[in-house]
């Protein structure tokens, strides 16, 4: 089935470059050559005005080699005096000269060496230990999760993994906004700006190395192409992506989507079951909202259930994980739990429980020092 303007999205990638770049937790500096320019700029203005005073009060200094102060004289003068303590052999002589080197020339000086020195030994120390930065953190960069688009769903998305235990420090963000991006950045969380459908974008991500992947796009044909190119970089990973059409779900599946999330149609059923029943609506959004309440767990049978059956269970279990089959709490197939099931069921989270998803341990990103 072809995804309407998929064919626009496959042209418009292939005649522009996408750029994009990698937001971490804070303020990205600017290049540093960029800056040194900038200052090199303002210190030429500072020295081209102190010559121009100069040379407009030339009557009022004396040269050593003879004859009168002339425009190059100005600029000769106002060169050795802003970057070191002169010569001498142009000095002012009179006492309204000698009155602007003091209160003029002797600030310009240390405005001039404030630019050239302190400045650019700033922003160039500031970039190193930005680069450095970046690539530690993407060197211990692994088994984090990958969010694609953060608009609604995917803040929602978010929230409600790190409502479970996940750090933020793993959570990477991606999306073609840079203020979208810097949004995400400011809440804590990694980002990358630039187009998901290219896979040098999701490389930035590291999707190669993450244990999930989020596709919470704002269309649907968006939605398929991120899926076929990560999936194309990670075959491990569980993908999981949202689509607002239920007959577009099929397609991402088989583009490389574990599971699929039709929105619109989650909605109409949240809102008819709702219309049905008040209570039973609120429940299901206490269900859905990870955090407070009722929540959804899912975790393996620990040794002292085994042999038991989903009813004996301490907790409230809903459905058991056999294999690649998942089986109702009610379902003969059951049977007794084994140790290999994987149990999902209902617990209250309070203050003072904490309901920790099973994920492997990443290495904290780097923060400044």
């Amino acid at each position: 089935m072809k995804l309407p303007g998929q064919d626009a999205i496959a042209r418009q990638a292939d005649e522009h470059l996408v750029t994009h770049r990698v937001t971490l937790p804070r303020k990205v500096v600017e290049h540093p050559f960029r800056q040194v320019a900038k200052r090199l700029s303002i210190a030429l203005l500072v020295l081209v005005v102190t010559a121009l005073i100069v040379y407009a009060d030339r009557d009022g200094y004396n040269d050593n080699a003879g004859g009168g102060v002339d425009l190059l004289d100005a600029f000769y003068y106002a060169t050795v005096t802003l970057s070191t303590t002169g010569y001498g052999d142009i000095a002012p002589a009179s006492d309204a000269a000698r009155l602007t080197n003091i209160l003029v020339i002797t600030p310009l000086r240390v405005l001039f060496l404030i630019i050239l020195v302190g400045t650019t030994l700033e922003a160039l120390t500031e970039r190193t230990r930005e680069e450095w930065r970046l690539t530690r953190w993407r060197s211990t960069l692994r088994d984090h999760t990958v969010v694609i688009g953060f608009g609604t769903k995917g803040r929602s998305a978010i929230r409600t993994v790190c409502a479970t235990g996940l750090k933020k420090e793993q959570v990477v963000v991606v999306d073609p906004s840079s203020k979208v991006i810097d949004a995400a950045a400011a809440e804590g969380y990694a980002g990358i700006v630039g187009d998901a459908t290219r896979s040098e974008v999701l490389k930035r991500a590291e999707v190669h190395k993450a244990r999930q992947i989020i596709i919470a796009t704002q269309r649907d044909d968006t939605a398929v192409l991120v899926t076929l190119t990560a999936r194309q970089l990670n075959r491990g990973a569980k993908i999981v992506a949202a689509v607002r059409e239920e007959e577009n779900a099929p397609l991402l599946k088989q583009s490389g989507a574990d599971a699929v999330i039709t929105s619109a149609s989650a909605a109409g059923r949240l809102l008819g079951l709702s219309v049905l029943s008040p209570s039973a609506g609120m429940v299901m959004e206490d269900l859905i909202q990870q955090g407070t309440g009722l929540d959804l767990v899912e975790r393996p049978v620990v040794k002292a259930e085994v042999g038991k059956t989903p009813r004996e269970v301490a907790d409230l279990v809903v459905s058991v994980i056999r294999g690649h089959r998942v089986l109702g709490y009610d379902d003969p197939a059951v049977g007794r739990l084994e140790l290999t099931d994987r149990l999902i069921t209902i617990v209250r989270r309070t203050p003072g429980t904490q309901v920790t998803p099973d994920v492997r341990p990443m290495p904290p990103m780097p923060r400044n020092t």
